[in-house]
């Protein structure tokens, strides 16, 4: 039995070091949304109809993820490209911990590649932006009636004789941010609920997004600030080549990352650098 003790006390001595690692990765200081579901909003940047055919396309990259991860996915509005794919879509994705995985979304993505319409084989480039808002339950938003103005209208997308005869879409503006949301389900009723709600999970984004400039510059280390002018990705179809400039990473996999299936390993990348640069600076401040 003192045999067998010993041999467990050096195969436990050999686990140690991951164990202390595993314990200061979860002493680690939180996002408090990071367990929030998230509205996913894809748009056309710069590069006209091949722009919109790369929203598509991150489109359904993310669809693609969410399936994987197990999430559920419900589009709230979409304006599609007239060549294809979106000038802008919106969804709210929910469950088990959304934000904390799909906040490293947010930023430009650009593409690199010959759009179907060129005709001389030249690359070009496009670009697209994601913005990942957090939505935790019950939002606490104080919104005065006198500082919006509630519009109905047609529904542009798509949807049958309905769509073109009803005036079932709401616009909400909130006059004291400037903010604008809008849904456009069949139900007059159900785009009003969902329309206010989107407007809270802005007017949240807002305050979330001013608390974190007034720590802008101790922040500086992390991996980036999930702010939506900051250039993240770039996609380069001829070499099939993926890089994400804020931790220099390259993969020879874009074909399997634009399918959803690898995009996990990008993500794990992005979060594995997130702790590293946390843990070097606790370590710097202990």
């Amino acid at each position: 039995m003192a045999d067998l003790a010993r041999m467990e006390i050096e195969e436990l001595k050999d686990q140690l070091p991951a164990l202390e690692q595993d314990m200061q990765i979860l002493l680690l200081p939180k996002d408090v949304d990071d367990k929030a579901n998230v509205v996913l909003e894809v748009r056309a940047g710069t590069g006209g109809d091949e722009a919109a055919l790369f929203a598509g396309d991150l489109w359904r990259m993310y669809m693609r993820y969410a399936q994987l991860q197990g999430w559920k996915v419900e589009i709230v509005d979409a304006s599609e490209g007239e060549s294809g794919g979106y000038k802008e879509i919106i969804a709210n994705v929910s469950g088990d911990g959304v934000f904390g995985r799909m906040k490293w979304e947010s930023g430009v993505h650009r593409v690199q590649r010959v759009p179907a319409t060129e005709t001389q084989g030249r690359i070009h480039t496009s670009a697209a932006t994601v913005a990942i808002l957090p939505a935790p339950e019950n939002i606490e938003i104080d919104i005065r009636a006198d500082d919006i103005r509630i519009d109905t209208m047609r529904a542009s997308g798509a949807g049958g004789q309905h769509v073109n005869k009803t005036d079932s879409a709401v616009r909400i503006t909130h006059f004291p941010s400037g903010i604008v949301v809008t849904s456009s389900e069949k139900s007059q009723h159900v785009n009003r609920e969902k329309a206010m709600d989107q407007l809270k999970i802005r007017l949240y984004e807002k305050l979330r997004h001013e608390r974190d400039s007034a720590r802008a510059e101790a922040r500086a280390n992390m991996v980036g600030t999930g702010d939506r002018s900051q250039k993240v990705r770039t996609y380069n179809y001829p070499e099939n080549r993926m890089t994400d400039h804020r931790i220099g990473l390259t993969l020879y996999s874009l074909d399997r990352i634009v399918a959803g299936d690898k995009l996990n390993d990008v993500v794990e990348a992005l979060i594995t650098e997130d702790q590293a640069r946390k843990l070097a600076a606790m370590e710097e401040g202990a």
